[in-house]
């Protein structure tokens, strides 16, 4: 979801350059923007104990990222990070509201975001439940494929990494690197020169 830049401007937001590998805000900070990514891609992870992350989200332009305590008040759940260099437009919280209260469609658009952001987690919760890292490998292209999110239009090419497939799956990158080889043997996948091709 985008929300028009123009509208973000004339209620004040600014732009942020955001070099690769910043913290944009971490889990357990309080909310104080909106935030919307325009050039980049953002992170949008949790990092447990021993510095393992878990990917629950690739941010890319024209998404908004980091909605959830805008709404409920709460701290971050989860750190976002450029991925690589990165220019967001940020929004102060209590003026978004404003926004959203003066823009009822913006607001309908929010709920329908967070349903399906929802209905995201809920389709890889359940594939978790399957320990066969293929069918959560498949899960995982299956929706971004529907979505077409995160391939290549042209040449249906993914443009993930094995490592951001295991940090999106909790899986482990050599397992990934074994299941996609296992894929693509049974003809699930096309790999030509270690890229991915769907």
């Amino acid at each position: 979801m985008m929300i028009d830049i123009d509208l973000l401007l004339s209620y004040g937001a600014t732009y942020k350059r955001v070099p690769k590998g910043n913290i944009i805000f971490s889990e357990g900070d309080n909310c104080s923007f909106y935030y919307q990514l325009l050039t980049g891609r953002v992170n949008w992870l949790n990092i447990n104990d021993n510095r393992n992350e878990f990917i629950q989200m690739l941010i890319d332009p024209g998404e908004c990222f980091g909605e959830l305590p805008l709404f409920d008040n709460e701290p971050y759940g989860e750190s976002a990070i450029a991925d690589e260099d990165s220019v967001v437009i940020r929004l102060y919280k209590p003026v978004f509201n404003q926004l959203i209260r003066e823009n009822v469609a913006i607001h309908f658009n929010f709920s329908k975001l967070l349903a399906q952001r929802i209905r995201f987690r809920f389709m890889l919760l359940h594939s978790f439940a399957c320990h066969d890292p293929v069918e959560r490998i498949k899960t995982l292209l299956n929706y971004f494929k529907k979505e077409n999110k995160n391939f290549c239009i042209e040449s249906r090419q993914l443009k993930l990494t094995r490592q951001q497939i295991a940090d999106m799956t909790g899986l482990r990158v050599e397992t990934v690197i074994r299941a996609m080889r296992h894929m693509h043997e049974a003809g699930a996948v096309l790999i030509e020169n270690g890229k991915v091709f769907c």
